[in-house]
């Protein structure tokens, strides 16, 4: 690594660094997993007594043994002072805790106990906040498989609560993606409370497309496809079903630097104007442009690894509206002790040095853009 560059976040200016892609296990969600049998579950195979976090839909088929025991899972997943001693060791001021997947989606939980299930998980996420004031914030879960009366209800109780910046929610939704009208309800809710909604992918695209050598790949395609791809469709239709039309002011923040919408947002716009279905049935009436939602309606994380990603969420958003995280506990050092700097990280912060031109964008990508849009420092 050239010595010129520094691999953790450097600081620009007074302005903290803000890490808003971070994920943690509270410890009823972690008793919740150790509980289960089918995914997702975390168990230990013997003679092996560590344990593994098995999360992904197919990821305990024994037909693909390099993934079908998960990921080795420790305290960095759910102990907050593995958070903290994370951020101590690569510069970070604060961070925006978020339950990591599946949250409490239709594949997780009955609908009779999700409610209660939120309302304790988010608790917890708070109470870990407090033993930091100021470090932590958090963006809460919701009880997506209960109704949308629960939902709405969690959204308005979570705005009450003193270290909630957020909510976060994956592709599914209720069930049918986010484009369901269901979901009415729960954007107005999101509006009019003025809190971000964090989608995070968990689910995919379908296994079929990754061909018979998967099993010799582990998570990659996954991981490194799949996941932006699915993020990518769910606010495509979001797009297409008219959310952002009706609710001008909802906020999104797009992990993984918006998936491949930034690049592909002109292709996207372009067959909007030419389909003769969506001509025909009025929907290219009095409509908003993709740019348009880009630049108002979407936040994008920095979790892209590379000065050309990065570049792309900034040309399409705006630099203003990007911001900086590490995904952890996620893709830790493969080997190493545990003083070792997380590769994950470096990547992130030298391609904010390196492809932003002016200390003021990176200032902002790093700290200042989540301090604004997130209103931390202000009392809910």
């Amino acid at each position: 690594m050239p010595a010129s560059r520094s691999p953790s976040p450097e600081r620009v200016s007074a302005m903290p660094i803000v890490d808003i892609h971070t994920h943690v296990y509270t410890p009823f969600y972690m008793s919740h997993l150790r509980q289960r049998d089918t995914i997702p579950y975390v168990r230990s195979y013997p003679p092996n007594a560590e344990l593994r976090l098995v999360i992904l839909p197919g990821e305990d088929d024994p037909s693909t043994p390099s993934t079908s025991h998960g990921r080795p899972i420790g305290p960095d997943y759910y102990d907050i002072a593995a958070k903290i001693s994370f951020m101590d060791k690569h510069g970070i001021d604060i961070s925006v805790l978020s339950l990591a997947n599946p949250w409490l989606d239709v594949s997780l939980v009955s609908p009779t106990d999700v409610a209660a299930m939120a309302i304790k998980c988010n608790d917890e996420l708070n109470d870990w906040c407090e033993l930091y004031p100021g470090r932590l914030y958090a963006f809460g879960t919701l009880p997506m498989s209960g109704s949308a009366e629960e939902i709405v209800a969690e959204v308005k109780r979570l705005k009450g609560l003193k270290w909630m910046r957020g909510v976060i929610c994956g592709s599914i939704g209720m069930g049918k993606g986010l484009d369901d009208l269901r979901l009415e309800p729960v954007w107005q809710a999101l509006q009019e409370a003025e809190m971000t909604l964090f989608l995070h992918p968990h689910y995919g695209i379908g296994k079929e497309l990754y061909g018979p050598r998967n099993d010799e790949y582990g998570h990659v395609l996954n991981l490194a496809i799949s996941f932006p791809i699915e993020t990518t469709i769910a606010v495509s239709r979001m797009v297409l079903s008219g959310v952002f039309d009706r609710w001008q002011k909802l906020s999104i923040l797009m992990a993984h630097s918006g998936g491949a919408l930034p690049f592909l947002a002109g292709r996207l716009e372009s067959c909007i104007l030419h389909d003769s279905h969506l001509k025909k049935t009025g929907k290219l009436e009095n409509r908003r442009d993709i740019w348009d939602i880009l630049k108002t309606n979407i936040l994008l994380d920095a979790v892209i690894y590379s000065e050309a990603g990065l570049k792309a969420a900034v040309h399409t958003s705006g630099a203003e509206r990007v911001m900086f995280g590490t995904d952890h506990p996620f893709f830790p050092p493969l080997e190493g002790d545990e003083s070792q700097e997380w590769l994950s990280v470096t990547m992130n912060s030298m391609a904010i040095q390196n492809s932003l031109e002016t200390d003021v964008a990176r200032n902002g990508v790093l700290g200042g853009n989540a301090v604004r849009h997130l209103k931390l420092y202000q009392q809910n």
